[in-house]
């Protein structure tokens, strides 16, 4: 990898981390906005600190680069939650079901851009 690519990955990090902290932190502080969009989704409000904490965590493991891997999988399956719940409403595709795709495929981006272990798990095979 050019260190062009590892710079882009590291920005690629950053904003995906940006983007999660932000909604986490969201939900941590039970910011009126994101109350009420949760129990528009169909949630009672008791789960959005629960939600931010594990965001959160998830979060903090994926900036370890030790636990980076780990980080990305847990945020794979946070975010495939969100997938199913906007499936579930029949929210628009492009904007609502595929988003958290999109931060997932960001997320995954990244780490194959910095780090050579998940470079060589996804390398194609012969």
């Amino acid at each position: 990898m050019s260190s062009t690519q590892r710079r882009l990955g590291w920005v690629l990090i950053g904003l995906a981390s940006a983007f999660l902290a932000f909604d986490s932190v969201g939900k941590l502080l039970r910011l009126a906005p994101v109350v009420e969009g949760t129990t528009q989704l169909g949630y009672p409000a008791s789960v959005i600190l629960p939600l931010g904490l594990l965001q959160l965590c998830c979060l903090a493991l994926f900036l370890v680069p030790r636990t980076a891997v780990l980080g990305a999988v847990l945020l794979t399956g946070y975010l495939g939650g969100a997938i199913a719940t906007h499936l579930r409403l029949g929210n628009p595709l492009f904007t609502h079901v595929l988003f958290p795709t999109y931060v997932g495929v960001l997320v995954w981006g990244a780490l194959f851009l910095v780090d050579a272990r998940v470079r060589a798990a996804l390398a194609p095979r012969p």
